[in-house]
């Protein structure tokens, strides 16, 4: 019985360990094209991302030159279908063919597959020791 036990934890510490790392070296952006540009501000279309908030902090590039940095920026407003944002920093001027980046949202840690595969793990491997 000990040895199944162990060959049974043996195939399961493989199993979670082997597999593509969901770690990722930068995280995730999301681009939007300008469409208005103003002295300090400019404006961009949602499209269906429903996640733009006022107060998230993005940066401008500029795509021709290889997403040259181009200015930082902070969203002011968001509307239905629109966004504001202000420009907190600048390196050169702002037009219309520039692109904002904005980071993705974080995902809840209840929605995370790392916490799922260790509580299911965890309780597998609790029962099998429990039941000897």
């Amino acid at each position: 019985m000990t040895a199944r036990v162990w060959l049974f934890a043996l195939a399961l510490l493989a199993s979670l360990t082997s597999g593509a790392s969901d770690a990722r070296a930068q995280g995730a952006a999301a681009r939007f094209e300008i469409t208005v540009v103003g002295d300090s501000t400019f404006s961009f279309p949602l499209g269906n991302r429903r996640w733009v908030r006022a107060g998230q902090r993005g940066i401008v590039v500029d795509p021709r030159r290889g997403d040259e940095l181009v200015a930082r920026c902070r969203i002011v407003t968001v509307q239905r279908d629109s966004a504001t944002a202000l420009v907190t920093g600048q390196t050169t001027g702002l037009d219309v063919g520039h692109v904002v980046l904005l980071e993705l949202p974080n995902r809840p840690w209840y929605r995370a597959r790392s916490f799922w595969l260790g509580t299911i793990s965890g309780a597998v491997l609790g029962a099998v020791i429990g039941a000897m």
